[in-house]
């Protein structure tokens, strides 16, 4: 089942249950990835969302919400800093599973000696080899900060 499923699946089941704070979110999901397929018509290359496309756009939702959270906190804005909280937690059920730190360092190690990174010079060639294995699991602005310690080391 695709993730496109999922979500799908995930509103009828909140409209089902009455939830309406997980109804909203998952609708506000949909409306993203509908907003994202109108948007892509007019392009004559447009290729039809898959689940790496969806994830990318749940992936960008999350980030948002996450900042505005950090931005209402710093505010003092208690009631609307838990909205975003309950969105993100939402959100982040039809994220792939969070990699451990153990296995970025194990996938960095591997990423450098298969692009012979050496130095800062050679970021770009392992940040490439990385991204389509943590993308959506690992926070690409951590995982960066972890591969120039590597690389300086």
């Amino acid at each position: 089942m695709s993730l496109l499923d999922d979500l799908k699946l995930a509103q009828k089941e909140a409209m089902r249950a009455k939830d309406k704070v997980r109804l909203g979110t998952v609708r506000m999901a949909l409306a993203g990835i509908k907003q994202h397929e109108i948007d892509g018509r007019t392009d004559p290359n447009y290729v039809a969302l898959d689940d790496e496309g969806v994830l990318a756009i749940l992936i960008k939702m999350v980030k948002q919400r996450k900042d505005a959270a950090s931005q209402y906190e710093t505010a003092g804005r208690q009631d609307l800093l838990d909205v975003e909280l309950a969105e993100i937690a939402i959100l982040q059920e039809f994220l792939p599973k969070a990699l451990s730190d153990e296995e970025l360092d194990t996938l960095i190690v591997e990423a450098m000696a298969e692009s012979g990174a050496s130095g800062m010079k050679d970021m770009g060639k392992v940040m490439a080899w990385l991204k389509p294995k943590v993308q959506g699991r690992a926070d690409m602005g951590k995982l960066s900060g972890k591969i120039k310690a590597k690389l300086t080391a």
